[in-house]
């Protein structure tokens, strides 16, 4: 019995201590140029599934890529029977799919995910992590949506310079409470954003700069530091999965660029990374 809470003592396998502690979970599936996201909420929180199946080489793609959408409901009646064993419950109501395709052909028709008899919500936008992620790979909703959260607090700004504070005081401000916002997850989604959206966030920026009355960092220097400081992470760690992706020349001192044939991919992460890297070299 707890001295504390008067209480008898349970042990707790380790099992359970992994299902409680995880967070909201995204399980994806992609196959080709197709792709299924689910963000499922359960209580309480558990760890998510992955099943992952690469673009096969063969001619058989699209015969190998319904193979694997014939799997989605053995996965699904999978997740639904382990939250019974566990005594969790799976809140559908809460669980939205996802379908990312960036093939060029005709619209394919999916079927409906059904979960314990109920059909998961089709979305076209996802908020995870703070981040929306939407079916054509675009940021343009998610970079509206930071521009907006930042104009409504340089109003605070322009109220603490009314109160003529110092600049350094104000700088302080725009950086723990815009800067933070804008700058949210930039290593994800500043890469392959439009030039509208990079100059809709450029000019929350150079509105702060006329407030504080200083020269404030401008989004693309703060992505290419970003991505340089996780770049050195991943190398710094060999039990990173993506650590393999950085190997140097022969000269020791630059990083060999991965081969992009997609704009989509040259201007990810992990391009743009070695990208940095190197440049900082």
């Amino acid at each position: 019995m707890s001295l504390l809470t008067r209480r008898d003592i349970c042990e707790a396998s380790l099992s359970l201590r992994k299902l409680v502690l995880y967070g909201p979970l995204l399980w994806a599936r992609s196959s080709s140029s197709t792709a299924r996201f689910y963000g499922l909420v359960a209580r309480p929180l558990r760890p998510f599934y992955g099943l992952v199946a690469r673009p096969p080489a063969s001619a058989s793609a699209h015969l190998q890529q319904y193979r694997v959408l014939a799997k989605l409901p053995l996965v699904t009646s999978m997740c639904s029977s382990q939250d019974t064993e566990n005594n969790l419950f799976l809140n559908v109501s809460k669980t939205k799919e996802l379908i990312v395709d960036c093939s060029k052909k005709q619209e394919r028709h999916y079927q409906p995910v059904r979960i314990s008899g109920t059909t998961v919500e089709r979305v076209d936008s996802f908020r995870y992590l703070g981040v929306h992620i939407s079916q054509d790979l675009s940021w343009s909703r998610h970079t509206s949506s930071l521009a907006k959260k930042a104009r409504q607090r340089l109003y605070h700004l322009r109220r603490l310079r009314d109160f003529r504070l110092p600049s350094k005081v104000l700088r302080n401000f725009y950086t723990c409470t815009i800067e933070s916002i804008l700058t949210g997850n930039i290593t994800v989604w500043f890469g392959n954003s439009t030039k509208q959206d990079r100059q809709a966030l450029q000019r929350v920026v150079r509105s702060a700069e006329r407030i504080t009355h200083s020269e404030l960092p401008d989004l693309q220097t703060t992505y290419y530091k970003r991505c340089q400081t996780k770049a050195r992470k991943i190398v710094k760690d060999p039990t990173h999965p993506n650590n393999r992706l950085f190997s140097l020349l022969r000269s020791g001192r630059r990083f060999r660029s991965l081969k992009a044939k997609t704009e989509r991919l040259k201007r990810s992460f992990f391009p743009q990374a070695i990208r940095a890297l190197n440049q900082g070299n």
